[in-house]
C-alpha cells in the first residue's frame, strides 16, 4: 500500500521537475515511487475485479473469471 506521504512526495517531485528540473538522485527516487504507485494501483484494481459479480436479469449471479491471455494478444500478466 502506498501512503499519503509517498503520494505527496511524488507530487512534489513532479512539480519540481516541471519548474526547475530534478537531480539524478531525485529522478531515480521519482521513478521508484511511480513504479510503486502503479503496482499498488494495479493490485487494488485486480482485487476489486476479483470480487465483481454480474447480476443477470433473472437474478442469477455470475462471478467474473480472468481471461486466459492468448500469445497473439500481447497481454502481459
Amino acid at each position: 500500500m502506498i501512503t499519503q506521504e509517498k503520494i505527496d512526495r511524488i507530487n512534489f517531485l513532479a512539480r519540481k521537475s516541471r519548474e526547475q528540473g530534478l537531480t539524478e538522485a531525485e529522478a531515480l527516487e521519482q521513478k521508484a515511487l511511480r513504479a510503486e504507485y502503479v503496482a499498488a494501483f494495479r493490485k487494488s484494481l485486480e482485487t476489486q475485479l476479483d470480487s465483481t459479480v454480474i447480476v443477470r436479469p433473472d437474478g442469477t449471479r455470475e462471478k467474473i473469471e480472468r481471461k486466459k491471455p492468448n500469445k497473439s494478444d500481447g497481454v502481459k500478466n
